[in-house]
């Protein structure tokens, strides 16, 4: 007897059988139970998740002798036929060769027929959004009153071709993607029944791999059995042409430490080992992706990628080297390349360019990469005061892990204070001038701290409410207004133009499409000192000149 592939010995031949889709398929084994069967059904979803073989089993059991549970018996003479694909009343049609008016007029012709065993006459149409339009009008009136005996069972990956007026008089069922857990207790099934030996990693590589997909699942074990009986690790990456989970780390590992050159030299041994840039680029987004994951919802991540503690674990341990908006653009970059190489002359340079610029972000102009450096050199600094306060770093060292570049923040405290106290007296006439007061704080901030300077020159100083310095951003919806208005650099701005105009002073940063003044967040006697500092106490005699 020749060979039949795995997923036809394994399709399922009852609802029992079946993997995933449970709500589903209990609803049609009720309708079955209580004699409720609709003229008409729509299977949608993704390939190999089921559709044609739920379709099969419901149209044996429907005319199945004796029902157990809305499952066929699988014993009577019904079920015999319809198992040896010899009965009559079922019939399948393939919707992307049949395609034309004619053939569906013909099946408007025989469905008059009456059907030979059982007590309904069940025409399955495969791939139904291929039919052609004059073909779904040439249906549309035999699907909406078909004969009594008649049941129509229309499977598609696309539903949204389908016309309203045919999705109108369906039963819809939407088959999803089987998770990664029921893909593996089948594999191992199949892998038993075919006295194969295959490794718990194995079976996660291949359920992974298939995306959902049940067929495609059995398909690689076919191909891995074909191989070797038994089956590890390096078989299936070596039959799929994917790396290994340590090589994306290591790789990801390069990027978050924008090392260029590790990332050239494991390119080059990728590409040495004659594994697919395609297939890589597709790998390292998964990666990436799984490390945003990691940073949104780090205590779900097990369930959300359906992967071990360990491995979960080892996702948020990287995820911490990056940021969010950094992970976004690398993705962002990879993601654009997997197009791109469908295209490409050259694969390999394309590889080599993306992965050059997920290294050298820090030379962007944008205002998003500008943001993430801040965050993550405030991040830096946190981490060196905790150290500092849990004594682990003598106060006025260097960090110990980067030598000569970075100093700690209280010695930079110290020589901001230092140098505040050597500056210059100011002279009477800048105090007494807003715009004067502000471009002498421009200055002193430059030499205390650069960092607010980079933020400041991103808007412009628009003028005093009060004892209060306003400041707007160049563009709307500014990072850097949210940033300036933080507790802690709002109160060094404020105490700089205190000590400039020897009074107190405050600071307050403002979006670019908010209006100039505003009483938010203002005292009744300070809203009144602004309307004397604009009119003047003095009484005012309103004259009409005629």
């Amino acid at each position: 007897m020749a060979y039949r592939a795995l997923y036809r010995q394994w399709r399922p031949r009852t609802f029992r059988e079946m993997v995933g889709q449970r709500a589903l398929l209990e609803t049609l084994q009720n309708q079955i139970i209580h004699q409720r069967i609709a003229h008409a059904y729509l299977f949608c979803g993704s390939r190999g998740t089921g559709k044609t073989s739920t379709a099969k089993i419901f149209a044996k059991a429907i005319n199945c002798e004796h029902p157990d549970g809305g499952n066929p018996c699988g014993e009577c003479e019904n079920c015999r036929r319809a198992d040896l694909e010899e009965t009559l009343d079922i019939i399948e049609i393939d919707a992307a060769s049949n395609n034309g008016v004619d053939e569906m007029r013909d099946l408007r012709d025989t469905v008059k027929y009456p059907p030979q065993y059982g007590r309904y006459k069940v025409y399955i149409i495969d791939e139904v959004h291929m039919l052609s339009t004059s073909a779904f009008n040439a249906l549309l009136k035999t699907l909406e009153e078909p004969p009594a005996h008649v049941v129509f069972i229309l499977a598609t990956t696309e539903p949204q071709k389908l016309p309203a007026t045919i999705l109108s008089r369906c039963q819809r069922f939407d088959f999803g993607r089987i998770s990664v857990t029921d893909i593996m207790g089948r594999l191992k099934q199949a892998a038993e029944g075919e006295n194969a030996q295959i490794s718990n990693g194995a079976l996660m590589l291949i359920a992974r791999a298939a995306e959902g997909g049940m067929r495609d699942a059995l398909s690689l074990l076919d191909m891995c059995l074909g191989y070797s009986e038994k089956v590890d690790e390096a078989l299936v990456r070596e039959i799929l042409g994917t790396t290994d989970r340590g090589f994306l780390f290591q790789f990801s590992e390069a990027l978050a430490e924008e090392n260029a050159g590790t990332t050239f030299r494991l390119i080059d041994e990728l590409m040495r080992n004659g594994r697919d840039p395609s297939a890589f680029v597709r790998e390292i987004s998964a990666h990436i992706r799984a490390l945003i994951s990691a940073k949104c919802c780090g205590n779900e991540l097990e369930q959300i990628l359906e992967i071990t503690q360990e491995d979960a674990a080892e996702y948020i341990r990287q995820a911490e080297s990056f940021t969010i908006s950094r992970l976004m653009h690398i993705l962002d970059l990879y993601m654009a390349l997997e197009t791109d190489l469908r295209y490409s002359a050259a694969p390999r340079l394309a590889l080599e360019n993306a992965s050059m610029k997920a290294c050298l972000r820090t030379t962007d102009a944008d205002a998003q990469a500008l943001a993430d450096r801040i965050s993550e050199l405030e991040g830096k600094i946190a981490q060196m005061e905790e150290k500092l306060r849990n004594g682990m770093i003598p106060t006025g060292s260097a960090s110990p892990s980067a030598p000569g570049k970075t100093v700690p923040r209280v010695a930079e405290s110290a020589r901001s204070r230092e140098a505040a106290s050597t500056e210059k007296a100011v002279p009477k006439a800048t105090q007494d001038h807003p715009d004067a007061i502000w471009k002498e704080m421009m200055s002193r901030i430059r030499k205390r701290e650069p960092g607010i300077l980079g933020m400041l020159i991103q808007g412009k100083f628009i003028g005093t409410e009060g004892q209060q310095f306003l400041w707007q951003s160049s563009t709307p919806n500014s990072i850097f207004t949210t940033s300036l208005n933080s507790p802690t650099k709002k109160q060094t701005i404020s105490e700089i133009l205190s000590e400039i105009a020897g009074k107190p002073c405050d600071f307050r940063a403002i979006e670019m499409d908010a209006p100039a003044h505003s009483q938010q967040g203002m005292t009744d006697d300070e809203y009144v000192g602004t309307l004397y500092s604009t009119f003047g106490k003095e009484p005012v005699d309103v004259v009409d000149h005629l």
